[in-house]
C-alpha cells in the first residue's frame, strides 16, 4: 500500500480524500491547524518548515504521493493570508517535496485549485505574476493593498475576493508550467490539479454566508446539474490522480463543478494553436 501526505484533512475535500484514501488502504500524513498527524500553519513560512520536515520523517523520506487541498476562501478579511496560504503553501510545500516523490518510482501530485480562477471577472494579473514569480513578501503587500481598494459593497460581501480568484489562478497556472518541466515530468513524478465549482464545504458555506439546504438555482453562478458537489466527489478524482495508473496524465486541469465552467465559458476549451 502507498503513502500520501493530504493537507487540509480536518474538514471538507481534504478530510473527504483522506477517506477515501484510508479505505483503500493506504496510509494518510494528514497536515492541517488541527485534527491532523501534523500540526502546522502552511500560510507561513515556519509552518511549511515544519510541515515538511514531519512529513519527511513520517514517511522515511519517501511519498507515493501527495494531495494538497488545504485552502481558505473569499471571505477572509486579510486578503494577504489568502495568497499565503492559497498559493505559497501549496507551492513551497510541493517543491520541497518533490525529491520523496521521486524516490518512491512513481510519485503522484494533485492541487486543488478552483473554478473561481476562470469564473470569477476579478484576476489580479499583476498578483499573478508576482506569485508565480515567487515574491511573497510583495505579492502580500499588493493583494493586501488592492483589497483596501475594492468598493466598499465588494469588502462587504466577500473582502478577499480577487485574491482568492487570483490565487487559484495562480496556482493552476503554476501546475501547468511546473508539471511540464523536466525535473517533475522526466523523472515520473506527475502534476496535475482539480478546480472544483460550489461544493458543500466548510470553507464554501462560509464564504456565501449559505445554509447547507439551499437552492442551486438561486446561486450566483449556473448549476448545470441542478444540485451542489460534496466533498466526496472531489475525493474520488484525488483519488484517480494519485494512482500508478495515471502515468500519462501531467498539466492536467480537470473541472469538478457540475458543468458551471462550461455554462459560463463553452467555446474556452478547445482554444486552436495560433502563430
Amino acid at each position: 500500500m502507498a503513502t500520501f501526505a493530504v493537507t487540509g484533512t480536518a474538514s471538507g475535500m481534504g478530510a473527504a480524500s483522506a477517506a477515501a484514501l484510508n479505505a483503500a488502504g493506504h496510509t494518510v500524513i494528514g497536515v492541517d491547524l488541527r485534527d491532523a498527524e501534523i500540526i502546522a500553519d502552511l500560510g507561513t513560512a515556519e509552518g511549511r518548515e515544519k510541515a515538511v520536515k514531519e512529513i519527511l520523517a513520517i514517511s522515511g523520506g519517501v511519498l507515493d504521493g501527495i494531495a494538497a487541498v488545504a485552502g481558505v476562501g473569499p471571505n477572509l478579511p486579510e486578503a494577504a493570508d489568502v495568497m499565503s496560504i492559497n498559493y505559497f503553501g501549496p507551492v513551497v510545500l510541493l517543491n520541497e517535496l518533490r525529491p520523496a516523490l521521486e524516490k518512491s518510482g512513481a510519485g503522484r501530485a494533485v492541487v486543488i485549485t478552483s473554478n473561481s480562477a476562470t469564473t470569477v471577472p476579478l484576476i489580479d494579473d499583476h498578483l499573478v505574476e508576482l506569485a508565480l514569480a515567487g515574491d511573497e513578501s510583495a505579492a502580500r503587500e499588493h493583494a493586501r493593498a488592492a483589497a483596501e481598494a475594492m468598493p466598499a459593497e465588494v469588502r462587504e460581501m466577500a473582502p478577499s475576493i480577487s485574491a482568492y480568484a487570483s490565487s487559484k489562478f495562480a496556482l493552476a497556472r503554476w501546475v501547468r508550467r511546473t508539471s511540464v518541466t523536466p525535473e517533475w515530468a522526466r523523472r515520473g513524478v506527475l502534476l496535475n490539479a482539480i478546480a472544483p465549482g460550489a461544493v458543500l464545504t466548510p470553507l464554501m458555506l462560509g464564504s456565501t454566508g449559505k445554509t447547507a439546504d439551499h437552492d442551486p438555482d438561486s446561486f450566483p453562478t449556473p448549476m448545470p446539474l441542478g444540485v451542489f458537489g460534496r466533498p466526496e466527489d472531489i475525493a474520488f478524482w484525488v483519488h484517480q490522480f494519485l494512482k500508478p495508473e495515471a502515468r500519462f496524465t501531467a498539466g492536467a486541469i480537470l473541472y469538478v463543478d457540475g458543468g458551471t465552467d462550461a455554462a459560463m465559458r463553452p467555446d474556452a476549451q478547445p482554444t486552436a494553436m495560433t502563430f
